[in-house]
């Protein structure tokens, strides 16, 4: 089974955007939207959710006024800030309290609970190109790795069901834990960037951490025109580092027409931006095979 990972190390390169061409273009693959803090895969697939399932992780505290003492000992205990004292009492901002358990070991009244703690929901849904696993995280709910890690399984199992050999992930921007976690057992990291200081460098940033894990790297460098001269140092980097450049995409408005319409750049007819995409894919499923013979990507160290 092959994988394949689409991230970009920072914001706003087009990596959803391509992600959902390459969607269009792969056949008898699960698409897996791995940014679980803000995913927007969902926005062009239009998925049908056939499955919803709440995603929990970690405890929150949760003050009972009945048994409230109103001692203070939890709000002079917290270092989070999160026991607040209003007229009413005390209570737990659910946003800052970060589930230490510190409040509720020590409350001379037993009065605080300690349930689980819902942080969102994951998905399996239907897409018109086929299967997709996604999930969103509440604001500031925690444990995204841990959220990534069971969509990747979801997705394996949804694939050995349907007999796919091809999983294809939209990954989160950034280096943080959900691209750590995401990693894991991939077979080929595209990587999606702009030739600005900031994409060069986050580029860098996220190219290191593939190869830290061993994950191979093809590169797509996308609104290539808007600094040729970064592009240019960029695509020394890609020869440098023996990455892959898959190719120059230059800014253009059909994505914009094609995000308005809620279609991916490849679904317009005679688009010429949509064909150098087909190109980049057929790239793509060729060191994906390559790769997958030489084995997956160790799991990272927690």
């Amino acid at each position: 089974m092959r994988e394949i990972i689409v991230i970009s190390g920072k914001g706003g390169t087009g990596k959803t955007s391509l992600t959902a061409c390459f969607a269009q273009l792969a056949r008898d693959a699960v698409i897996c939207d791995l940014d679980v803090d803000a995913p927007d895969l969902h926005l062009l697939l239009d998925p049908a959710v056939q499955r919803k399932e709440p995603f929990i992780s970690g405890h929150e505290a949760v003050i009972n006024p009945e048994k409230c003492v109103s001692c203070g000992a939890c709000a002079s205990m917290c270092r989070y800030g999160a026991v607040i004292e209003t007229s009413a009492g005390y209570l737990i901002d659910p946003m800052r309290c970060e589930g230490c358990k510190v409040c509720v070991v020590f409350c001379p009244a037993e009065a605080i609970a300690f349930p689980d703690k819902l942080c969102g929901h994951w998905y399996c849904s239907e897409t018109r190109f086929g299967p997709m696993a996604h999930a969103q995280l509440f604001p500031g709910a925690e444990n995204s790795g841990r959220l990534v890690m069971l969509l990747k399984q979801l997705a394996r199992r949804m694939a050995g069901e349907r007999g796919f050999e091809l999983i294809l992930s939209d990954g989160a921007p950034g280096v943080g834990c959900p691209v750590i976690s995401s990693l894991s057992g991939a077979n080929l990291a595209v990587v999606v960037t702009e030739p600005t200081p900031s994409g060069r460098h986050d580029m860098e940033r996220v190219c290191r951490l593939c190869e830290h894990f061993r994950v191979p790297v093809a590169v797509i460098i996308n609104k290539c025109d808007l600094n040729l001269d970064e592009a240019g140092r960029i695509a020394a980097l890609c020869k440098e580092k023996n990455f892959a450049l898959l190719a120059l995409l230059p800014h253009d408005s059909a994505v914009t027409e094609a995000m308005v319409a809620r279609k991916t750049v490849t679904e317009l007819p005679d688009s010429p931006m949509g064909a150098q995409i087909r190109v980049a894919w057929s790239k793509i499923e060729f060191l994906a095979r390559i790769h997958t013979s030489q084995g997956p990507a160790p799991r990272p160290e927690a």
